[in-house]
């Protein structure tokens, strides 16, 4: 006899559905993870199992199964939030460049930076003219970060008039908001920054190795900081993350390969020549590989799943069926995308490669895209920069020029000493080399959401580059793609 449909809608009343969180406040996240983990053995349901778990056996459990066999995957059933407060934005990047965590940190297009809030780097400390001379480098950016915050506010309200009903308190709101946005260029790497972090143990764990293993003094107490106060919520699971000899090792082997096979590094002006001043540069973009085998690799993967066949049979078949009949199994598993629909994953299985120059700041909004993969080479003053819209429209090229002059200035002194530290005093303005693989679903989403008028003009634009360089070698691939805003030369028609 079956068993009737139970009100839960399972079959089997001995088994109804149940679907309940077990309360981070009574149970410690290690207990947590312990109690999840622990299913895989024991038939109890999770909250009998939690009740049996004190702190003591969590510990005990993390010891002998994550720490000592390995079974790392137990240590992300534990979630840790952190507050991290005056960081640099240089060392904020390295915490931040984990995929499987979430960040939210505070924004310098809407908050006013305070005057003297940058970093000062212990690298310095034995060079007492030199880091005073890096001093009054960061000084004089906020310097001109303010004055050009007034300018651009004066020349805003000038040319765009207060809308009819805007109360006063709105409407220099809004044009201090503009203002911000466009004047945080100027800012230096060394700008400090708060940011929330959520991640799991076992993603902390290699955040905290990654900050320890660093060559930067202050990555390295960030690092300290981090794996102190995540012991205070995961005691055993983060005990010993520590610095990576292989990590350690890396950069310097990096950079000795590339001097051994002849690639040139940057290198500090000689004592009689000139100290070499940057000069505005526009952000390019290249499309340096595509999958000329995707359109067969796409069809393929989308047949797979339900063709009960080894790939190597569906491979052949779909190389047999031609061009027209690929395009047709591949539009048909496009068409329908919602505005906010994500393609299936077989989309995943064609790669492009791009290289960016853009500016440091558009690179921080580009690194949030963290499941993709990208290779940045250090900040530097040596590929130009860019001077937002606002700031000349407002007339105020100059003062902007002369306050990143005077930076880089500083960075080619303070590179002799310290190539790392040397990197504070980039601007968020000057261009940074950056090399980035994203897949065919990845585009999707990188292109809807910073293709859009919406988004920030640093990032829209290089955005908008690499998609027409996507859609002009492989436009097939893009049929089914839904953007808020289509650009000019868009290759297909759109709905009004």
């Amino acid at each position: 006899m079956t068993d009737p449909i139970n009100e839960n809608g399972a079959t089997g009343q001995l088994y109804p559905r149940r679907v309940y969180p077990l309360d981070a406040h009574d149970l410690s996240e290690e207990q947590i993870a312990v109690a999840f983990a622990m299913t895989s053995r024991r038939p109890e349901a999770f909250d009998v199992i939690a009740e049996q778990v004190s702190k003591e056996k969590a510990a005990d459990f993390h010891e002998r199964w994550v720490l000592g066999y390995g079974h790392a995957s137990v240590a992300e059933h534990a979630v840790v939030h952190l507050a991290v407060e005056n960081v640099s934005r240089l060392a904020c990047d390295t915490l931040e460049d984990n995929r499987l965590a979430s960040y939210t940190e505070k924004s310098s297009r809407y908050q006013v930076m305070p005057e003297d809030y940058y970093h000062v780097p212990e690298e310095l400390a034995g060079h007492k003219a030199l880091r005073k001379e890096y001093v009054d480098a960061c000084s004089g950016l906020f310097q001109s970060y303010f004055r050009l915050i007034d300018g651009c506010i004066a020349h805003l309200k000038s040319a765009n008039p207060q809308n009819d009903g805007e109360r006063d308190g709105a409407y220099n709101l809004r044009l201090r908001r503009i203002a911000t946005d466009h004047c945080r260029a100027v800012l230096p790497a060394a700008t400090l920054t708060n940011v929330g972090v959520t991640a799991n143990a076992r993603t902390l764990e290699h955040a905290i190795a990654k900050l320890v293993s660093s060559e930067l003094i202050e990555e390295q107490r960030l690092g300290d900081a981090v794996r102190e106060q995540g012991q205070l919520i995961t005691p055993t699971l983060i005990k010993y993350a520590d610095k990576v000899d292989y990590l350690q090792r890396m950069p310097g082997l990096q950079m000795d390969l590339a001097r051994r096979f002849g690639f040139p590094r940057e290198e500090p002006p000689a004592e009689d020549a000139p100290i070499p001043i940057g000069e505005e540069r526009a952000p390019e973009v290249r499309l340096v590989h595509w999958d000329r085998k995707g359109e067969e690799k796409l069809a393929a993967a989308l047949l797979y799943r339900h063709s009960n066949l080894s790939y190597d049979q569906v491979w052949e078949r779909v190389k047999d069926l031609g061009t027209e009949s690929r395009q047709a199994i591949i539009d048909e598993c496009a068409a329908g995308l919602g505005p906010h629909d994500a393609p299936l994953r077989e989309f995943e299985v064609v790669d492009y490669t791009f290289e960016f120059v853009l500016d440091y700041g558009a690179y921080r909004e580009f690194k949030r895209h963290r499941m993709m993969s990208y290779f940045p080479q250090p900040l530097t003053v040596a590929h130009g920069y860019g001077i937002p819209p606002v700031v000349a429209q407002a007339g105020l090229e100059s003062e902007f020029e002369k306050a990143v002059g005077r930076a880089e200035e500083a960075y080619w002194k303070v590179q002799e000493v310290s190539p790392l530290a040397a990197q504070y005093l980039v601007t968020h303005a000057h261009n940074r080399r950056v090399l980035s693989k994203f897949n065919l679903r990845e585009c999707y989403h990188l292109f809807k959401m910073r293709t859009s008028e919406e988004a920030h003009f640093a990032i829209r634009e290089p955005v908008l580059e690499a998609m027409r360089l996507a859609v002009e070698v492989q436009p097939q691939f893009f049929r089914g793609l839904k953007l808020r805003n289509y650009p000019d030369w868009w290759p297909y028609e759109t709905e009004d």
